[in-house]
């Protein structure tokens, strides 16, 4: 005998609901449906494993197979099966999960990450592809009758009485016009692949089995080997080279979290490492946009992280602000920081080794999370030029004596580019001074600040900021062979012949064998650049010539020369060390390198 009736709902519209707004992607159909047969799986096996069920559970899988003659795609489970009574229960009132009943019924003998469906509006995505859907099923229960319960897409349907010989359930998607696309094995192979890959129970397309049902975040550290951590990583990312090491993520209390995270080999295109942490849900793929779970710091890790807690809108698709995010978020960087400061503790060289790649990490952590920073002054590192690794205390020590200026600040010099700044570098080991490596464009300029803000005591200066008399400034003036007049003489003509109005010149007593003139950029002016530029206002910059510091070496014999010559020689040779000067900076190109060149040539 067929019934018919309405089913109960709020609103008349709810499947254009549906379809157009709650799953905009059409291909989730299949992964709602697929993710419920597995459910009712996972519930007939919890069933017999609590003695509620005596018959035999068989082989329990979920097969989804295709038939492009008659247009139907249909999924079939041998799971807990539905009588006519659940079916109008659980399906005619959109909404109403099943699952959640299940749960709150065996809420003493399940767990509930075993339950990954709602048997509600995940069951309705079908209607997004479908002109009519079909349930064809037959309960667990003993003695029950199967039922057929057909629906076309309005709030209208039939249920009556059939034949169905297995327990179980099969849905049968009468594809529309507009959705024949998925009237393909390998579109579906490849919706299958992204979102069933690692379900906990045996899912066959045209009897190929899709997924692995074990994967390795759902085993115990314990009984895994490197070999299945590393097999596991080139399963997910088969053209990335080996991790450098992976955090195996495993949590019970106050949330429900494992995952195994892998930390890359970083090179110079980061925008390929991004967004390669997969959220899954009870095993069910969700999302590789983890940024509120994962902290911003690490978004550059892969792996997957898997929690039946992280709260999710009725799609599955978008994260919701809760509490339990948080938690897992902070988890994560307690976690990512106890195993860096273990491998840093168990094996300093490997650490030192991988610097390259966890300096990005690290230094990332240390600026923007202040719980990470607690843990990470213990191992976040810098590099010199001699290549040698300090921690930030060592650091401090190694330089103490020779770069403590007059206030009692230690003073780390840094270059941020070897080649280009070599010549101010040879003027800091000259002092016997120590050059920190500090070039990571990405990272290295907040890097700095976070050090000056956070370490007592310290000031960071690039060894190009000033004269090498001035960038540690012990208050010792040094001897000038120079008398004031002089040097007011010297000041006025260099003044006059460049007449640049960017230049703040000075006359300084360095060393003999420094260069005749200095230009400096002043490391407070050049941080108040580089932000102005980071910030969306390079072409704005550009077009602002840098307010540089010129200091001419009154100890050096070029300037007793300039003094003593004509005048057509005194503008010749101090537009030549000008130049010097610039050309040191990096600073000399177009028609005045030419010209340089030309007046070298002369002067030879």
């Amino acid at each position: 005998m067929q019934e018919k009736g309405t089913i109960s709902v709020n609103t008349e519209n709810i499947f254009p609901i549906i379809k157009k707004f709650l799953y905009s992607d059409h291909e989730i159909f299949l992964r709602e449906l697929v993710s419920n047969a597995v459910d009712a799986c996972q519930k007939i096996k919890r069933l017999a494993a609590l003695g509620e069920y005596g018959g035999e559970l068989g082989d329990l899988k979920v097969k989804v197979s295709l038939n492009p003659e008659a247009k139907t795609i249909t999924i079939s489970d041998n799971g807990i099966g539905m009588t006519a009574e659940e079916i109008k229960k659980y399906i005619n009132q959109v909404a109403f999960s099943g699952a959640s009943e299940f749960l709150e019924k065996y809420k003493d003998k399940v767990e509930r990450k075993e339950i990954i469906g709602n048997f509600g509006l995940g069951f309705y995505s079908a209607f997004m592809v479908s002109k009519q859907v079909q349930i064809v099923t037959l309960s667990h229960q003993e003695n029950a009758e199967a039922a057929l319960w057909t629906c076309d897409g309005s709030t209208e349907f039939s249920i009556e009485s059939t034949v169905k010989q297995a327990r179980g359930t099969d849905i049968v998607l009468h594809i529309a016009e507009d959705s024949e696309e998925f009237l393909d094995k390998y579109r579906l192979s490849s919706i299958l692949t992204k979102y069933a890959k690692f379900l906990p129970i045996t899912v066959e397309l045209e009897d190929e089995v899709i997924n692995e049902t074990e994967p390795i975040w759902t085993k115990s550290p314990n009984d895994l080997k490197d070999e299945d951590y590393l097999n596991f990583y080139k399963n997910l990312y088969p053209m990335a080279e080996d991790p450098l090491f992976w955090i195996h993520l495993n949590v019970d209390y106050p949330f429900n979290l494992t995952g195994v995270l892998y930390f890359p080999k970083i090179k110079s295109n980061l925008e390929l490492y991004k967004e390669k942490i997969q959220l899954y849900s009870r095993q069910v793929f969700i999302t590789d946009e983890v940024k509120d779970i994962v902290p911003e710091f690490l978004m550059l890790l892969h792996g997957v992280i898997d929690s039946p807690d992280i709260p999710l809108n009725v799609s599955r698709s978008f994260l919701q602000a809760d509490s339990n995010v948080k938690k897992i978020n902070g988890y994560i960087t307690k976690k990512v920081a106890e195993k860096l400061n273990e491998l840093f503790k168990e094996n300093r060289t490997e650490f030192e080794k991988k610097w390259e790649s966890l300096g990005l990490f690290v230094k990332y952590g240390f600026v923007s999370d202040d719980k990470f920073y607690e843990k990470a002054v213990a191992f976040t590192l810098l590099q010199n030029l001699d290549n040698k690794h300090f921690t930030l205390d060592e650091y401090r020590e190694h330089i103490q004596a020779l770069q403590t200026d007059k206030d009692n600040k230690a003073v780390f010099l840094y270059t941020s580019d070897v080649d280009k700044q070599n010549t101010y570098i040879q003027s800091a080991k000259k002092k016997g001074y120590d050059v920190l490596k500090l070039d990571d464009r990405l990272i290295d300029s907040h890097f700095i600040s976070a050090l000056e803000s956070k370490l007592p005591n310290t000031q960071l200066k690039r060894v190009d900021a000033d004269t090498v008399d001035k960038l540690i400034d012990s208050g010792i003036k040094a001897e000038s062979v120079l008398s004031e007049a002089e040097s007011t003489r010297i000041k006025d003509l260099f003044e006059k012949i460049l007449d640049n109005k960017t230049l703040t010149i000075t006359v300084e007593s360095l060393p003999q064998d420094e260069m005749p003139v200095v230009i400096t950029l002043p490391e407070f002016m050049r941080r108040m650049r580089d932000m102005a530029m980071n910030g969306g206002m390079a072409s704005f910059m550009a077009n602002m010539p840098p307010q540089l510091n010129l200091a001419i070496n009154g100890n050096h014999a070029l300037t007793q020369k300039i003094l003593q010559a004509d005048e057509a020689t005194q503008i010749q040779l101090i537009r030549q060390s000008y130049d010097l000067a610039l050309l040191s900076q990096n600073m000399l190109g177009g028609e005045n390198l030419t010209k340089f060149i030309e007046r070298s040539v002369s002067l030879l």
